[in-house]
């Protein structure tokens, strides 16, 4: 599998870590949202898209935080064998990936690909300097609205009833 695009969203964050978030597609197929570009103390690193870890509470199933010894819901002891695994020596995984590579090969072309794509949009904002506004989820809905649009009128033209599966399939 290619990445065949990488889209860049920048942000900024409280702490100036979070850099951005980008959307990466597979071979024209399948995307990832929500991957993080965040500054460390070496550098710029990708962090794959992630979500809370939970524990249900035996009594009213409650998803309550990893690591929480009542439940935020019906305030029962939330017992520690049904709890993920964990001891002193090592922190609390609070977080879960929702998807990340397998192996080391494929998180180094992820992480490059996607680190020159921000670098590509951080140069693309200094050139426009004031100009510049930063694409947005919002840009390629209206995209795919408006095209939709056009594509209805051209399919009833024409008698045909083309379909589009999702914003995705638009090329900004």
């Amino acid at each position: 599998m290619k990445i065949t695009e990488v889209r860049i969203f920048p942000t900024e964050s409280k702490d100036g870590k979070l850099k951005a978030f980008a959307t990466m597609t597979f071979d024209d197929w399948f995307v990832v949202r929500n991957v993080k570009i965040i500054q460390g103390t070496s550098g710029l690193f990708v962090a794959m898209p992630s979500r809370k870890a939970v524990d249900s509470c035996q009594k009213c199933s409650f998803k309550n935080a990893r690591g929480s010894r009542f439940c935020n819901q019906c305030g029962a002891e939330i017992n520690a064998r049904f709890q993920a695994p964990s001891d002193d020596s090592r922190r609390v995984n609070s977080h879960m990936d929702i998807a990340h590579p397998i192996t080391q090969d494929c998180r180094v072309y992820i992480q490059d690909r996607i680190i020159e794509a921000y670098k590509e949009e951080k140069d693309k904002q200094k050139a426009e300097g004031g100009a510049y506004r930063p694409p947005t989820e919002d840009d390629l809905n209206i995209a795919y609205n408006q095209l939709s649009s056009v594509m209805r009128n051209i399919a009833r033209s024409a008698g045909v009833n083309p379909v589009m599966e999702s914003p995705n399939d638009i090329e900004l």
